[in-house]
């Protein structure tokens, strides 16, 4: 049965500009304004985490949006400590809205004496009163696996053939998708399909952690536009490698498609000079300024989709709905006009 009260957002200092790009395109979709639940979520001088909900929250139906991502306990803590002071205020449901669920990557026993440290934050988020999680592309599905509540996996598959079309318009039959690897392949498989284009993968052998001993290309890229297609894109070693063994094996371009844009270290400054001529990332993690003025990085907004989705939540309707490019153009109409 649809909720009678409004959804209410609330959000942590993770990607606050991410919060109130959710929260102005619900007002478009709702007609009346929705804005952040006034909020103070701050540190003491010991930089422990303080949180105080200035408004009544009481029988409210909360989202609170708090990626996961770097500084990653901060950030997990300010999402934990806001559910407990939602539930301790009598919220009537809490739906953790996580862009970018951080600590995906320990989601099983690599070595002997090695945590499961994504199904450990699993139960921490339950455990502080969060009845439901949406997130988007996890590292791993089995993580959905991990909570014994409900989650929805949002993908931004569909959004990226979106911008595929609208990139490659009129030579969308170049367009070869690559996998940098042989565990990405059902990722880079669904969008090849979204967009009727042939596959291609980087098959890589490590040495050692963080290094890459050799990398081969299964499959014909010559003449072709590549499109690399990975959910997180870290240091962007592999990422910038695998560009050059592509363009080695006859591509005439390479373009990237990553979900969550961690980009630490040094990878601003590989991307710049690395054979790519374009690396296209979501907003799922807040874009520091060096990505931001990146001359080859491009940001797509997760915001419409995102706004979409708590919306049906808090009707009760389908957000599986918003797995389909059909259901996503019109969220995404004036972006994508051609589409």
């Amino acid at each position: 049965m649809p909720a009678m009260s409004e959804p209410k957002l609330i959000s942590g200092n993770a990607n606050r500009p991410l919060a109130n790009a959710i929260a102005r395109r619900m007002s478009m979709h709702r007609g009346m304004s929705v804005g952040l639940v006034d909020a103070r979520v701050e540190r003491f001088n010991d930089q422990e985490i303080f949180v105080e909900v200035f408004e009544n929250v009481r029988g409210e139906d909360m989202f609170i949006i708090q990626p996961t991502s770097n500084p990653a306990n901060d950030n997990l803590m300010e999402l934990l400590i806001m559910a407990d002071a939602l539930r301790r205020s009598s919220a009537a449901r809490i739906t953790a809205v996580i862009p970018y669920f951080g600590y995906a990557r320990q989601d099983r026993r690599t070595k002997a004496r090695t945590p499961i440290t994504a199904k450990l934050v699993a139960n921490m988020i339950a455990e502080a009163g969060i009845e439901r999680v949406l997130t988007m592309d996890l590292h791993a599905a089995q993580i959905q696996g991990f909570f014994d509540l409900p989650v929805d996996n949002l993908y931004a598959s569909p959004v990226f053939a979106l911008d595929i079309e609208n990139t490659f318009n009129g030579r969308l039959n170049e367009v070869t998708v690559v996998s940098p690897d042989v565990g990405g392949v059902a990722r880079a498989r669904e969008l090849a399909k979204r967009i009727n284009a042939p596959l291609a993968i980087v098959d890589k052998r490590r040495e050692k952690p963080g290094e890459i001993a050799e990398m081969t290309v299964i499959g014909d890229v010559s003449g072709r536009a590549c499109v690399i297609v990975d959910d997180i894109c870290d240091t962007a070693g592999t990422l910038c490698k695998a560009a050059e063994v592509l363009m080695e094996a006859g591509a005439k371009e390479v373009h990237s498609y990553i979900t969550h844009g961690v980009l630490s270290g040094p990878a601003v400054e590989r991307i710049t000079k690395s054979v790519m001529k374009s690396l296209v990332i979501t907003d799922s993690i807040a874009p520091t300024e060096p990505v931001k003025n990146a001359p080859n990085i491009r940001i797509v907004p997760t915001a419409p989709m995102f706004a979409q989705a708590i919306i049906n939540i808090w009707n009760g309707t389908s957000v599986s709905s918003l797995f389909e490019v059909e259901t996503l153009g019109p969220i995404y109409e004036g972006m994508y006009a051609s589409s």
